[in-house]
């Protein structure tokens, strides 16, 4: 039997990746720390319970979960951030990624679901607790890199109390399947089909949080003019009741986009700070950028002031000495 490992590429978690190539056959190894095994089990839960309602996401092959490994179907290399750098045309590209999000959104909701040994998995709901806690990080991690630990608690309690009252303002939560990191490194071409990836940290959510999260990937770079022509055709392919509610819609994504933004500018500081990881460092100005143009809005005026008054834009458009 001849076979070859390797590493390959993570993302920003902390799983390791292998591709193992035995007889011509590759599949993906990949590994946890023991105590995190429960993120391999809500890994391939969910990528089960998104085939089961015809959604193209890998297939276990094998697992030893309290040994934190799974083995995966491997969907190649070519994801569709790769594809999109080479393209033209990138609407036409992005029009099939939307089709596809619309699709997984029909996904008729459990909150159980089939894990192993027979037992269940529960799919949580992205409740206010959730969105807090995610744009906690922002606060706990980016602003310390800068500021003063007095500065940061001012910042943080005033803000805080604004983003409370932000986040209630949605209007559509907890009404569908959100994969929560739905981007163009995370959807992969295999053949003529869409492969979706890293699926793990799915809940029950808001219909516009997947769609900020195609729109405004940290990790691409694309225009207003796109960005406007891919929310419009999502909308018109969409649920009727978003159209009715046009105005809504449109404020729980621009919500959405601030909350997420702040989320990963903290994911990113922390992990530079914490794990030493400094790759993602780059990404933190344009992530800046995405979240100044969401907050026109007049409900995030007063975040916005705050904001403005305390990190300059130099500081924003700072790339952080490694």
């Amino acid at each position: 039997m001849k076979f070859k490992l390797s590493q390959i590429a993570g993302d920003a978690s902390y799983r390791k990746f292998y591709r193992i190539i035995i007889n011509n056959k590759s599949k993906i190894i990949i590994s946890a720390k023991k105590d995190k095994y429960k993120n391999l089990i809500a890994y391939t839960s969910i990528s089960r319970y998104l085939r089961n309602n015809n959604i193209l996401a890998p297939r276990l092959l094998g697992h030893n979960y309290t040994k934190g490994i799974i083995v995966i179907e491997d969907f190649g290399d070519i994801s569709f951030h790769k594809i999109l750098l080479k393209t033209n045309n990138k609407f036409k590209v992005y029009k099939k990624l939307v089709d596809l999000l619309l699709k997984i959104q029909r996904i008729k909701l459990q909150t159980k679901i089939k894990s192993i040994y027979k037992k269940k998995y529960s799919i949580e709901k992205y409740s206010l607790k959730y969105l807090i806690k995610e744009s906690d990080l922002f606060f706990d991690w980016y602003l310390p890199l800068f500021f003063t630990k007095k500065k940061v608690l001012n910042i943080r309690k005033s803000s805080k109390k604004i983003l409370l009252k932000i986040y209630k303002k949605l209007y559509f939560p907890n009404s569908c399947f959100v994969h929560r990191d739905y981007h163009v490194q995370n959807l992969m071409k295999v053949g003529k089909n869409i492969g979706v990836i890293d699926s793990q940290d799915a809940l029950i959510g808001n219909p516009a949080y997947d769609l900020v999260s195609l729109i405004d990937d940290v990790r691409i770079k694309t225009s207003k003019k796109l960005k406007n022509q891919i929310y419009d055709y999502y909308l018109k392919n969409t649920n009727k009741i978003y159209k009715i509610k046009y105005e809504n819609f449109l404020q729980d994504f621009n919500i959405l986009s601030i909350q997420r933004s702040l989320k990963i500018i903290g994911i990113f500081s922390r992990l530079y700070k914490r794990d030493k990881k400094d790759k993602y460092l780059k990404l933190i100005p344009y992530t800046w950028q995405l979240l100044e143009d969401r907050l026109d809005s007049l409900i995030f005026s007063d975040l916005k002031e705050i904001l403005d008054n305390n990190i300059k834009k130099e500081i924003r458009r700072k790339i952080i000495k490694k």
